[in-house]
């Protein structure tokens, strides 16, 4: 067990193989699950991961890196930041590919984008997302590349860079807020959102 564990691709591979015999012990064979259902599966992995990472950045690397001694925190900056920052952007943005798939394979994606009840609170959550992804690869990403010193830049504009990624950041974090209600009031088809619709 050790030997998957201590590698992160195997523990991954180990999951899906761990679904499948899951899947199969439950009933329903794989080739029996429709493709609607599979892209929203992996819209809610993709978005876990964009949120999660988000929440990770706002919630404990800014709030630390002043309890971290200045010695230790290129470590942050050189090495576990660009790899955060990696997958941060990448799950943003398979998120937003992932959700709009589904809503075409489910055949609301144009009510929704037109805000026409009943689809007004997925239509809203998928917005306040669009905006999300934009601020993280126009906005965040290119700042970060300044601060952590991954584009050359003077001092002054680092710093100014540093404070645009996290007020960005902290925006993002604000909006994940109403957004996650929102897909989620709309795929429990809440008897509030029929009143507000």
């Amino acid at each position: 067990m050790s030997s998957i564990l201590t590698s992160l691709g195997r523990t991954v591979l180990a999951g899906f193989v761990l679904l499948v015999l899951l899947v199969l012990a439950l009933g329903p064979n794989l080739s029996s699950l429709e493709l609607p259902f599979l892209f929203r599966w992996a819209h809610v992995m993709f978005g876990v991961m964009w949120i999660g990472l988000l929440w990770y950045f706002n919630f404990v690397q800014i709030p630390s890196m002043s309890k971290i001694p200045d010695e230790q925190k290129p470590a942050i900056g050189k090495v576990i930041a660009p790899t955060a920052l990696f997958w941060f952007r990448w799950a943003a943005l398979a998120t937003v590919v992932s959700g709009v798939i589904v809503a075409l394979l489910n055949g609301y994606a144009h009510q929704a984008f037109t805000l026409q009840a009943p689809f007004r609170a997925i239509g809203l959550g998928m917005w306040i997302a669009l905006v999300m992804a934009f601020n993280v690869w126009f906005i965040i990403w290119p700042n970060q590349k300044r601060a952590l010193g991954i584009v050359a830049v003077e001092a002054d504009v680092k710093a100014k860079s540093a404070r645009v990624a996290m007020l960005t950041s902290r925006l993002n974090t604000m909006l994940s807020v109403p957004m996650l209600f929102l897909m989620s009031a709309q795929s429990h088809n809440t008897s509030w959102f029929a009143v507000v619709s």
